[in-house]
């Protein structure tokens, strides 16, 4: 999944020659099919690449609330996982190519409406992903203390709306529910050793306060087993080998599991036999001092059932959880609560269950049930030249290599659309021409991405000076002072 991507090729031929398996796209310059792409994320990158790939006339324009692009590669993807951000240098190109362009600091359904780009656009494909969270729907979720894990890492990473978060960090014990990446990325920044967080790209804010961090033991929480994890072999991996943090698993939790799992797909097998291993092996013998100081541990099959308060009601001391016990097998095994109740103390609780994706704008469906655009291979239901890829499409799953797939499977639905008449290209669209006058009239100024470069330039810059890669700037307004607006 690293760096995945071919680098555009000048696309100025006039037969495109697609990837093997996709039909041949004859691609007239007279025909300059309008593309608008909203969302700067992978989805909506990887959807322009495929596009520009293999239609040699098609002008995609890519529109982003923010200034910046790149969405969760930037403020999603850990800050101790630069190798998955290579993928930023394709996208890069994309943006670069003669026939794309990037407008950034627009945000559709405010400063824009879908009909009005509809009506600039031969095709408009929503690719802005999910941009909330699923919530618990327990009592005390609200307190002082409990953060979702979506806030929680656009906080360490830099996403402007997370940086009041100000977690408290003063407790011993954080309790994070869930059991997939994005927790065990989370419990991983709350316990890694400064000096390996120092030279990652966390903000300079969030750096400093886990410097002052009293958490020295993280557990993270699950309704079901240790055969329905959602996490993978190497993010489980890399927490058992953090340094100076050692793992608690109880054997108990894994007896039987190596009969059960002998038939199991590869990866499942592999990463129940490395929780095994690791629950039955017994910490070295070291003299006090040496014993790492910090800890962390799965729990299974609990469900929480109300975050406790403390005797003043201003924040939360622990979690109530329901004991749970399995019902079936496998990944539609289902948690059942047994009647027993257990408390755990702790002062910080990170949801982690989940994003979700809101709608965008009244004209478009939505599925509020299942958090996506009702679809059909990406084409929108009912609304003809309406398009959907990534998470908004499929639901909040998968890694960067399965929103590139999904991407390239909306894109060519559009790419079919144009070829077999469904998109009336015979009428010419203004595109950004018709967009910039209304924006204007609205007092909106995009942000294109030679704007965004002097912004990258600025952030490198200070990292530099800091041994970083980058210093992430923080705050809108400094980002728009830098490029002039």
């Amino acid at each position: 999944m690293l760096g995945w991507g071919q680098p555009l090729s000048p696309l100025t031929s006039s037969l495109c020659l697609p990837l093997p398996g996709f039909r041949r796209w004859l691609c007239s310059a007279a025909a300059a099919p309008r593309v608008c792409v909203v969302g700067s994320g992978p989805a909506g990158f990887y959807t322009a690449q495929h596009i520009l790939k293999h239609h040699g006339g098609a002008q995609v324009d890519i529109y982003e609330k923010l200034p910046v692009p790149f969405g969760l590669v930037r403020f999603g993807v850990a800050p101790d996982h630069p190798e998955v951000k290579n993928v930023i240098n394709t996208f890069t190109q994309t943006a670069r190519s003669g026939r794309c362009a990037y407008h950034g600091n627009v945000t559709i359904g405010r400063d824009v409406t879908v009909a009005e780009l509809q009506q600039a656009y031969h095709a408009v494909v929503l690719s802005y992903g999910a941009e909330d969270n699923r919530v618990l729907g327990i009592p005390g979720e609200n307190l002082s203390g409990v953060h979702s894990a979506r806030a929680f890492v656009g906080w360490y990473n830099g996403l402007p709306e997370n940086q009041d978060l100000n977690p408290d960090l003063s407790c011993e014990t954080a309790l994070i529910l869930g059991h997939g990446n994005v927790a065990l990325d989370i419990a991983r920044i709350l316990l890694s050793p400064l000096q390996l967080l120092r030279k990652t790209d966390i903000t300079d804010g969030s750096l400093a306060a886990l410097a002052c961090s009293k958490v020295k033991r993280v557990w993270l929480v699950g309704r079901r087993g240790p055969l329905q994890v959602a996490f993978t072999i190497k993010e489980l991996r890399e927490m058992i080998n953090l340094p100076g943090a050692r793992p608690v698993l109880n054997p108990a939790d894994f007896t039987g599991l190596e009969d059960a799992v002998k038939d199991a797909p590869r990866p499942r097998k592999r990463l129940t036999e490395l929780m095994i291993k690791t629950a039955l092996e017994k910490p070295l013998e070291k003299p006090l001092e040496t014993v790492s100081p910090r800890e962390w541990g799965l729990k299974f099959q609990r469900s929480p059932q109300e975050v406790l308060p403390t005797a003043d009601g201003s924040r939360a001391r622990g979690v109530r959880m329901a004991l749970t016990r399995l019902e079936g097998s496998g990944d539609s095994a289902k948690a059942i609560p047994t009647g027993d109740m257990e408390e755990l103390e702790c002062g910080l609780v990170v949801s982690s269950i989940g994003y979700r994706s809101l709608p965008l704008d009244p004209a478009v469906p939505f599925d509020t049930q299942r958090g996506i655009i009702p679809n059909s291979s990406g084409r929108v239901e009912g609304v003809p030249g309406l398009y959907c890829s990534g998470w908004v499409k499929r639901g909040p799953t998968g890694v960067i290599i399965t929103t590139m797939n999904d991407s390239f499977d909306t894109a060519q639905s559009v790419l079919e659309d144009l070829q077999g008449g469904v998109l009336d290209v015979s009428t010419s669209r203004e595109g950004f021409g018709a967009m910039e006058s209304i924006l204007r009239s609205r007092g909106v100024r995009p942000v294109s991405f030679s704007d965004w470069e002097k912004i990258d330039a600025a952030e490198v810059a200070r990292g530099k000076a800091a041994g970083k890669p980058r210093e992430k700037i923080v705050d809108l307004q400094e980002m728009l002072r830098i490029i002039g607006h």
